[in-house]
């Protein structure tokens, strides 16, 4: 899909004094959701703007404010109440249609019986962990076919030997009966690729999980982009 085009009418023109095919809600309606751009789809999820800005203004400067989209989204309720135009109603409607979304992928994937291949797993971690603003350490753990058993959130703040604890994992492991298990974690900076410490932590982990005859497939890095898999740098 090439570049959705914003186009811009004047600042501070009101949205009714636009052509109608112009408008963000009769856009969505007449040309689906992808035709428009950050900004529009803002102002029709905002409904009207403020003083002396359209809706579409107002997204824009939503969008400039936190830099990007991705910053807009990843702001604490408290944060996005505090920007003009926002305010807790909207604040709380945002950060929901965020979950909503999140949920709705999270359980697409949750359909699937087995873990087919490692974008399918790189997928799955991005669609849990990708907006998290601290570090946080999960777990997928899998069944003799690599069908999923559960998937959980063992430790947050920094993924180094401090932080990671091998004999929780052992724990949750047999807890689980797993026979195997897909590590990701995320870098709140968006930059995916495997620090030193990360590299450290997964050879610890594959060797404690070794003793109990589980296996180690992956770890996976999620930031902006595509998830960076460890096995797929041959660091396992």
């Amino acid at each position: 899909m090439g570049w959705v085009v914003d186009n811009r009418q004047p600042v501070g023109m009101s949205i009714r004094d636009w052509p109608e095919n112009e408008r963000p809600r009769e856009k969505l309606l007449s040309c689906g959701a992808a035709a428009l751009s950050e900004a529009e789809l803002l102002a029709v999820f905002l409904g009207s703007g403020t003083r002396g800005l359209s809706a579409v203004d107002l997204g824009r400067r939503l969008l400039g404010t936190a830099g990007s989209l991705r910053g807009l989204l990843s702001l604490e309720p408290s944060e996005l109440a505090a920007l003009p135009g926002m305010g807790p109603a909207h604040a709380s409607k945002l950060k929901a249609a965020l979950e909503l979304a999140s949920r709705h992928l999270a359980q697409a994937l949750d359909r699937e019986d087995a873990i087919r291949d490692p974008e399918h797993a790189g997928h799955y971690f991005a669609s849990r962990l990708r907006d998290h603003r601290q570090e946080v350490f999960a777990c997928l753990f899998l069944d003799t076919r690599h069908r999923r058993i559960a998937f959980e959130e063992l430790f947050r703040g920094s993924i180094d030997g401090a932080e990671v604890h091998p004999r929780e994992v052992v724990r949750r492991c047999l807890h689980h009966n797993a026979a195997a298990v897909i590590f990701g974690h995320n870098h709140p900076s968006g930059v995916a690729e495997p620090s030193a410490a990360d590299r450290a932590i997964t050879l610890r982990l594959r060797d404690a999980l070794t003793l109990i005859d589980v296996r180690v497939l992956d770890h996976f890095v999620v930031g902006d982009g595509t998830p960076v898999s460890l096995a797929a740098r041959g660091w396992l």
